[in-house]
């Protein structure tokens, strides 16, 4: 069985991979569900254990200014270091009784490459919980000439965070809420890591991307837009942010988030940032407009349907708008 490398011997064997430092017993799981304590290391009975396999658009991720109009190999695993009650993907991120099929990191790549796939998404559930198994797959993936993109809550120690991004090529991050309480009461996470790993793909040039799931009641208070707006702000201005309509899911019953309510806090996000995009509703604002003469550089079509950039220009991997050649952050 393959072993884990973040762990505190003990006794009581700690897992040091996130915030949670989980204590596990001999036999006994961590709140990941996956990483377990086996003759006092870390062990890994799910490595390899894929869940679920697509191919989907790039925008699905979401990522809006990675690589507009493509597809993307899209793999989920299983458990989740979270507990979100809304959580739109319970069945694979709160369960282990999902059926998988193994896949070792070779295979994985071969089969991006059969399918004629660029990139390779990291998704679904929570991927930081398999970390060993990404840092087995990332390089080969980049290695056979394709993008790793990292779908991701961001809730995991800094040292492991840096091993993962640097063989992450973009990544979008949950940024739930900004409030430090509710992340530990109501979602079982720690608000400082997710900070720390949003700031880490700006110190390291990684293209990153966040989405907030604007539930009513819980995080939807101008005052916590503005928060999570002032701090996107604070990594870069032209960090594209996703502010999505929740739906009632699992544990979590509220009524859905008006379209009205995404659509104004659209607007008041982009007094601080200039890619504030709605999303899971249909809307212009989803298009990528040119902050200096406002032409369409991107357009998109709800939901994920034709994404036309005829209005962007690419040349020596940089991107300018094709109305005014202002340059534009795009990947």
């Amino acid at each position: 069985m393959h072993t884990g490398r973040w762990f505190e011997a003990g006794p009581p064997l700690r897992c040091s991979l996130c915030p949670h430092h989980c204590a596990i017993a001999p036999g006994a799981f961590g709140l990941c569900k996956v990483r377990s304590n086996a003759d006092g290391k870390i062990a890994l009975p799910f490595y390899g254990e894929i869940s679920s396999m697509a191919i989907d658009p790039m925008e699905k991720k979401p990522l809006y200014h990675f690589r507009p109009g493509s597809s993307v190999f899209s793999v989920g695993f299983i458990g989740c270091n979270l507990r979100c009650p809304f959580c739109q993907n319970w069945e694979i991120s709160q369960s282990v009784d999902t059926r998988t099929r193994q896949f070792s990191p070779r295979e994985l790549v071969a089969e991006a490459l059969r399918l004629k796939q660029t990139s390779v998404a990291w998704t679904y559930s929570e991927p930081l919980v398999h970390i060993e198994y990404l840092l087995d797959a990332m390089p080969l993936v980049r290695e056979a000439g394709l993008a790793n993109v990292l779908v991701t809550n961001g809730c995991i120690e800094e040292g492991p965070a840096r091993e993962v991004l640097a063989f992450t090529d973009a990544a979008n991050i949950d940024l739930k809420c900004f409030s430090g309480e509710t992340y530990k009461r109501v979602l079982g996470g720690d608000l400082g890591a997710v900070r720390r790993f949003i700031e880490l793909c700006g110190e390291l040039g990684v293209h990153a991307e966040a989405t907030t799931l604007v539930v009513p009641g819980l995080n939807d208070s101008d005052e916590e837009i503005d928060a999570c707006a002032t701090f996107l702000a604070s990594v870069s201005a032209d960090l594209p942010w996703h502010l999505s309509a929740y739906h009632p899911a699992w544990r979590w019953e509220a009524p859905p988030t008006p379209p009205a309510s995404i659509a104004r806090h659209t607007q008041r996000a982009r007094t601080k940032l200039r890619y504030v995009y709605p999303g899971n509703i249909a809307s212009s604002a989803n298009d990528t407009r040119c902050p200096s003469c406002s032409a369409v550089a991107v357009s998109r079509d709800f939901p994920f349907g034709k994404v036309d950039r005829s209005g962007l220009v690419s040349a020596g991997g940089s991107f300018s708008c094709a109305a005014c050649g202002e340059p534009l952050p795009f990947r």
